[in-house]
């Protein structure tokens, strides 16, 4: 039986699939402040939510004990947990269905034989990559039960990127077999991307600093911070000067627009470098895409900013990114392979 074949990369794209589904329920959960509201994590029983009005009562007095109810919620009623249970509990669900999409199919071609044995070493990493994610999750849930309402920046941003790079590897490795032809590469324009590459993932990294801080609700100005002000005062109010860059709220969302201008203005120099060699179907239709990408992105972040983080903006902006890193992360492959 052929190894890596077809039934393979299908298996790969329907994770990809899945993963990026995940990513939006994931930003609609964190845009309704509904990450909290599962205060108990079980890996089977966990996954049939209350069947009835006695352990709808349960789950609620459970969530009664936590800080987010206490200083937030205290006026919540029944239904309004409700509301808020069902994209966390829709959201962990996902990512069981995620594991067992990934482990089954697994087992299945590695006792059939059907994969080579670089394509189970890949493999392996990818299902390292999901697990330590969903230990992410558990980990930046954690963050808010304790005194602070507010799960931690850092762990929703690592809990985040980990989920896109995630999506990138399982990408790539598909991506190995559908193209497993090797070409001569420019190093010096492949270099280029990878540099692209970093920069829109510390882009990405800040934007989970400004979802967790709620720095978008801040400046809701733009091309300014605030009419009249390049920079305000805020971004470097802290003391010592560090802690203006990863807590500050005023600071992060500077940065975030800032490095904005510097995802653009990467890209834009690919394109345009990109015209003047000669190019297969696939090398141009990437760096298009990622001219295109970056300028809706770009919209859709000043939309964001202006209306301040209004639940489908701050989806479509979070969609927004997940597409340009797969355009980005399609075109490096097609520059390096």
């Amino acid at each position: 039986m052929k190894k890596d074949n077809k039934n393979v990369i299908y298996w790969l794209i329907t994770g990809c699939v899945l993963i990026f589904i995940m990513v939006v329920v994931g930003g609609i959960t964190r845009l309704t402040d509904s990450g909290l509201s599962m205060s108990d994590y079980k890996l089977i029983t966990g996954t049939i939510p209350p069947l009835n009005d006695a352990e709808w009562q349960d789950a609620f007095a459970l969530y009664q004990q936590y800080p987010e109810f206490q200083k937030l919620h205290s006026h919540f009623t029944l239904d309004d947990f409700k509301s808020i249970y069902f994209w966390e509990w829709f959201h962990r669900v996902i990512g069981r269905v995620i594991g067992l999409v990934f482990i089954i199919p697994f087992l299945y071609f590695l006792f059939k034989k059907q994969l080579t044995k670089r394509t189970i070493k890949k493999c392996l990493v990818l299902l390292s990559l999901g697990a330590f994610q969903g230990f992410l999750g558990w980990f930046m849930v954690k963050s808010g039960l304790v005194d602070n309402p507010n799960v931690s920046h850092y762990r929703l941003s690592a809990h985040l990127t980990t989920a896109f790079l995630t999506f990138c590897a399982t990408l790539w490795v598909a991506l190995d077999l559908i193209y497993p032809n090797k070409k001569p590469i420019n190093k010096k324009f492949r270099n280029l991307i990878i540099v692209s590459y970093v920069v829109l993932l510390i882009q990405i990294i800040y934007g989970g600093f400004v979802a967790g801080l709620k720095a978008g609700l801040l400046h809701n100005h733009w091309p300014l911070m605030n009419e009249g002000e390049f920079m305000h005062y805020t971004v470097y109010i802290l003391d010592p000067f560090y802690k203006n860059l990863i807590e500050n709220p005023s600071g992060i969302q500077f940065i975030h627009r800032t490095l904005a201008y510097l995802v653009v203005g990467f890209i834009f120099v690919l394109w345009f470098k990109a015209r003047e060699m000669t190019l297969t179907k696939l090398q141009r239709s990437g760096i298009d895409s990622l001219l295109i990408l970056v300028g809706f992105q770009f919209l859709l972040g000043v939309l964001t900013i202006i209306y301040a983080v209004p639940l489908w903006l701050g989806v479509a902006h979070q969609i927004g990114a997940f597409f340009l890193l797969s355009a980005m992360t399609f075109t490096l492959h097609r520059f390096s392979k």
